[in-house]
């Protein structure tokens, strides 16, 4: 069975972010950039199907500019077989990213797709729910358990207040959370040969996507930075400010 895993290049989770100056979007210029780690956690799972004979080929594809090839040769030493860039240099939104998954994985015959449940850079959580719609296939969100075999999988997925276990025939969408595993580090060797790995480079019009943004960044903004704390006299004053400045007592 063919997985395919979807990736993101985004900023390195260690690195402070800044608008740029016109506040139209993140500043990325000399920024350190890396695997999203809720994909990574993803590629792990879908690494350890194949080491258990759970899957025969794990495919990773990221859509973005030319650097996305970075962080697939990163995935082709974690131990996926093949990778696939759909190159955009455009800014890509969660449904044309998610149009694009749903070409390369009818043009795989993929079973299951797999990807992290967001982004660390714009945190959206969309790609994911929106690709199993786009295929009519079963989906489970937020993965923190996932037991594989036969037609389908058992899958513990994180809701509010607890867990949801659901059963998913094949084929479906995957979205993962961090505490579903702790992805391993790729040996030395792996990292010099898959510098040397072919990576195919497709372009949105090659698989009929029109990946043309529908959603207009109005402005992107710092977070106002926390004031410090202050004293009062009494009980009296503290409870004005509570209730006046603090607004947390009716």
């Amino acid at each position: 069975m063919n997985v395919l895993v979807a990736l993101k290049r985004v900023v390195d989770a260690e690195v402070s972010v800044r608008p740029t100056a016109d506040g139209s979007a993140v500043d990325t210029a000399n920024v350190r950039m890396a695997m999203n780690p809720f994909d990574e956690v993803a590629l792990e799972e879908a690494v350890r199907w194949k080491e258990h004979a759970l899957a025969t080929e794990v495919v990773v594809v990221s859509c973005g500019p030319s650097a996305c090839q970075d962080t697939l040769r990163t995935a082709l030493a974690f131990g996926a077989d093949r990778a696939v860039l759909v190159q955009a240099d455009a800014d890509l939104q969660p449904l044309a990213v998610a149009k694009l998954l749903k070409a390369v994985a009818e043009r795989e015959g993929s079973g299951i797709i797999v990807c992290g449940k967001q982004a660390i850079d714009d945190d959206s959580g969309q790609t994911g729910q929106m690709l199993a719609a786009l295929l009519g296939w079963s989906q489970a969100v937020a993965a923190a358990k996932v037991e594989l075999g036969g037609d389908g999988a058992l899958v513990t997925q994180e809701i509010d207040g607890g867990a949801e276990v659901l059963q998913l025939p094949l084929p479906f969408v995957l979205t993962v959370d961090l505490h579903l595993n702790h992805p391993r580090y790729p040996s030395l060797p792996n990292v010099l040969k898959a510098k040397k790995r072919p990576v195919e480079v497709l372009l949105p019009a090659d698989l009929g996507v029109d990946v043309a943004p529908r959603l207009a960044t109005v402005r992107i903004a710092e977070a106002p930075r926390r004031r410090g704390g202050g004293r009062v006299a009494d009980v009296s004053e503290l409870l004005s400010k509570l209730r006046d400045e603090a607004r947390v007592i009716p």
